[in-house]
């Protein structure tokens, strides 16, 4: 099996399995409960909030199920904390969870402004500067995009902001960023992680406040995480996340480079062996948040002209090679990719598309065998193609 649909879900790494099944199996105590036992499991859930605050300097940690909900709570509960402002501006190509929840805002009323990107998916800040104004209250951009691996310029829009909307607020889903670039230098008021795409557990997440924002709760109860999300915390989950997030940044810049030597190595096998392709986003990969522009070495999307995306994934299935066409979170929608369409791309460009995400578990010997079974289906499917 060769998987390469990192961007949607990650193995977890094993030394992460092991101490959650420890976790739960020796430390199971409710870590609110006051005896002995409860307090040994809130003593390690502190110590791994700590852990994940320390990587990107934040100063407040609120574990969520998921960096949607993080998204989710980052954009509601700054809303209910501050309603002297109705203006937010986002861009066009964010993950479903922040465009939802930006059109519920607008159904209640509120002004969304939504940005336009250049055909490598890059957002026009010129024209976020035109939009921002006096009453704005947030501004959420991506820091990596989900389909396209476009690393935005997250540290000169808050600049921008400081200069123009002193008093609004910068949220960035860091989802395919975290773990994969430091994050320690990121000039954003709230940023979103998920556990799972960094070789940690399914169902965990946070929201990173880097200042000392208060925001108002989502889900009330006892009062776990600051208040803002109450509920029993998922302690072995919790001490996952933080163990694959150590594990990551550990050998952050050996992995990296492996990675952008692999993911270059893998483009230009596509490109040497297979005609009619594009590549759907920036040729040069960039490896920090001041690589604006560039494209993450973990993504690559590639359109083949002529072809189906689905159909070329289930081929490439059939040799147990697996990709995928988009977001995971939106598959389940009809309809073209929002990200690529935005981009400038035609209809049938998108209709071709295919998102590679890699892991530092893939090798250069599965690329090789990658892109000889790509160019088989690819020239299958345009062979058919011809006779209809």
């Amino acid at each position: 099996m060769i998987y390469l649909d990192n961007a949607a879900t990650s193995m977890q790494y094993e030394e992460v399995s092991l101490k959650m099944l420890e976790t739960a199996t020796k430390c199971y105590g409710n870590p609110s409960s006051l005896h002995s036992f409860g307090l040994k499991a809130e003593k390690l859930v502190t110590e791994s909030k700590k852990q994940l605050a320390d990587i990107t300097k934040a100063n407040k940690v609120i574990m969520t199920a998921s960096g949607t909900e993080a998204d989710n709570m980052a954009i509601f509960s700054y809303k209910n904390r501050d309603r002297s402002k109705n203006r937010y501006i986002t861009s066009k190509v964010e993950h479903p969870a922040v465009l939802e929840s930006m059109k519920k805002l607008e159904s209640e009323g509120n002004e969304v402004k939504y940005i336009d990107v250049d055909q490598n998916g890059l957002m026009d800040i010129s024209r976020l500067g035109e939009e921002l104004n006096e009453n704005t209250a947030l501004v959420s951009v991506m820091t990596v995009n989900n389909e396209t691996g476009t690393i935005q310029p997250i540290n000169q829009i808050y600049e921008l902001m400081k200069q123009v909307s002193p008093g609004a607020v910068l949220h960035t889903d860091a989802v395919q960023a975290f773990g994969k670039m430091r994050l320690d230098n990121v000039k954003a008021h709230m940023i979103s992680i998920s556990g799972h795409k960094f070789h940690g557990p399914k169902g965990i997440g946070a929201l990173l406040l880097r200042e000392n924002l208060n925001l108002k709760p989502l889900i009330y109860g006892g009062g776990q995480e600051l208040g803002v999300r109450s509920g029993t915390e998922n302690t072995s989950s919790i001490i996952g996340m933080a163990l694959a997030a150590n594990i990551s940044y550990d050998h952050l810049g050996e992995v990296n480079q492996r990675m952008g030597e692999m993911n270059s190595y893998f483009t230009q096998g596509l490109l040497n062996e297979i005609g009619d392709i594009r590549i759907n986003g920036a040729l040069e990969l960039g490896y920090s948040i001041e690589d604006y522009g560039r494209r993450s070495p973990y993504i690559l999307n590639v359109s083949f002209l002529g072809t189906r995306g689905e159909v070329l994934l289930h081929t490439l299935e059939q040799d147990e090679i697996f990709v995928s066409t988009g977001s995971a979170c939106a598959s389940n929608k009809k309809g073209k990719s929002h990200v690529l369409s935005s981009m400038g791309l035609r209809e049938k460009d998108i209709e071709g598309a295919i998102r590679f995400s890699f892991s530092e578990f893939n090798t250069r010997e599965e690329m090789d065998i990658v892109v000889d079974k790509t160019k088989k289906a690819v020239e299958r499917f345009r062979k058919l193609g011809s006779f209809r």
